[in-house]
């Protein structure tokens, strides 16, 4: 059984505005429960995050379930599942695909 929270279906995602209005630093996160990619990086995702609850700039992590004609992943140009993409005040300001290490991920949300 897994541990991890699920990502938002597409009635529960919020919109693009809503996610353009999100004040400080957010991840988004689109992928899919089957996606063998996004079950393979979860645990890489949470040991970033946890690492990085030590600063003073705490990062929300919102996971949006991405499938085709979804319009938030659409506009983020999402291709590949993990994609990762780093907001602050719902701006993008770095994204990463199909991360393969904590550290690569840790970065992203370190450096923005």
């Amino acid at each position: 059984m897994s541990t991890f929270k699920p990502y938002l279906s597409a009635i529960e995602a919020p919109s693009l505005a809503e996610v353009q209005a999100l004040a400080g630093l957010t991840l988004l996160e689109f992928g899919t429960e089957w996606c063998g990619h996004c079950r393979a990086a979860q645990p890489l995702i949470a040991q970033a995050l946890a690492s990085h609850t030590d600063t003073e700039l705490p990062c929300q992590h919102l996971k949006i379930e991405d499938g085709p004609g979804r319009a938030l992943g659409r506009h983020y140009r999402v291709k590949l599942w993990p994609t990762l993409v780093v907001l602050r005040d719902g701006q993008e300001l770095g994204r990463l695909v199909r991360p393969a290490a904590a550290s690569d991920i840790e970065v992203l949300v370190s450096s923005t």
